[in-house]
């Protein structure tokens, strides 16, 4: 089993983790199980970097409604990677 492509869901891209690059820390969309060093390992595994610490986020989802109707966004995990001095990843360069 290819564990890395199964822990990194999705990059996480706003004005806040726009401004977190140019510390070198990149946000991902992590499954609520994922663990720091899962996320370590697949971070390294599919960017080939260096990572030096990750720290994670559990984020609440929402209620919404729409008229009577009443529902819940889904709860998720971000984790924030921290790469070693002069690592980058591309997939978010030009962003």
């Amino acid at each position: 089993m290819e564990i890395s492509r199964d822990v990194l869901i999705r990059p996480l891209i706003t004005e806040k983790t726009t401004s977190l690059m140019q510390d070198n820390k990149y946000t991902f969309i992590v499954p609520l199980t994922a663990n720091k060093v899962e996320i370590r390992q697949a971070v390294e595994q599919i960017f080939k970097v260096k990572v030096l610490a990750v720290n994670t986020i559990r984020v609440m989802g929402k209620n919404k409604r729409m008229g009577k109707t009443q529902g819940k966004r889904p709860d998720y995990k971000k984790a924030i990677v921290k790469l070693a001095p002069g690592e980058r990843i591309e997939f978010f360069e030009g962003v």
